[in-house]
């Protein structure tokens, strides 16, 4: 078999599985898609990591997260303030990490400094028949 068949299929899952995630944030941020792929060995699950890069006071918009989606944040660089469902909101620096539970909402979402970018790495392990990795608030629960 040729490699176009097998990697065309795969770049058209990918990007619909990106296209869900960048619709969910603000003008502000800037969203990449670092990894997308089922898990061989854990069938009907899928694992999306995507690079969140936010300008000085950059910030997504409030949203919610695919229903089945497991969440495993990483701050590469600068510091990030989070705030999960009814949690406090927290300031995570370069090197800390946390996690979302499937269908979490996710209020705040934002460079901590004015002055200074940021960087978090989100990595989803979700149902793969899930499209939307991120929705608006208000448009799905």
């Amino acid at each position: 078999m040729k490699p176009q068949r097998i990697l065309l299929p795969l770049m058209a899952a990918a990007a619909l599985s990106f296209s869900g995630i960048a619709a969910a944030h603000g003008p502000t941020e800037t969203v990449k898609e670092n990894l997308s792929r089922s898990i061989p060995n854990i069938p009907g699950k899928s694992i999306v990591a995507v690079e969140v890069l936010y300008p000085p006071g950059g910030a997504s918009l409030p949203h919610y997260h695919a229903r089945s989606a497991f969440i495993y944040a990483y701050v590469v660089s600068g510091s990030i303030a989070s705030k999960v469902d009814d949690g406090p909101e927290r300031v995570y620096k370069a090197g800390e990490s946390f996690h979302e539970e499937p269908g979490s909402h996710h209020q705040v979402s934002r460079n901590a400094s004015r002055t200074k970018p940021a960087k978090l790495l989100a990595v989803f392990v979700m149902d793969s028949n899930e499209k939307d990795l991120t929705t608006h608030e208000g448009s799905a629960k």
